[in-house]
């Protein structure tokens, strides 16, 4: 009788599991943070699944909750590029260079009809 045993088994993983260095995470986080920048195509280029790179956003942040962002983050500390701030009320908007004409008028009216 001869038995056949498969070199891996159906459903794993192709390749090693991969580990990050705090560094180079801390780094794509930084250029996914960035006015403008699409962070799913910051993963694509790195590499890595777009949920992943949203993970390490979260981890870095300190929170444990998607979509929330940590308190003792300093929203000024992310933004690199000269931010506008408009103040409409008791609102304030502020806008990158690379916001466009057309989508800056949509949330100034939006925040007018609040």
């Amino acid at each position: 009788m001869i038995e056949a045993v498969p070199d891996r088994l159906d459903g794993s993983p192709r390749q090693l599991r991969r580990f990050w260095s705090d560094e180079f995470k801390a780094t794509a986080v930084e250029q996914a943070c960035q006015p403008g920048v699409n962070a799913s195509a910051v993963a694509r280029q790195i590499g890595i699944l777009p949920s992943q790179l949203y993970r390490w956003r979260r981890e870095l942040s300190g929170s444990d909750e998607p979509g929330q962002v940590a308190a003792t983050v300093d929203p000024q500390s992310v933004v690199s590029d000269p931010v506008i701030e408009i103040i409409i009320g008791n609102i304030g908007v502020q806008v990158g260079r690379h916001v466009g004409e057309a989508h800056l008028q949509r949330v100034i009216r939006a925040v007018r009809s609040v």
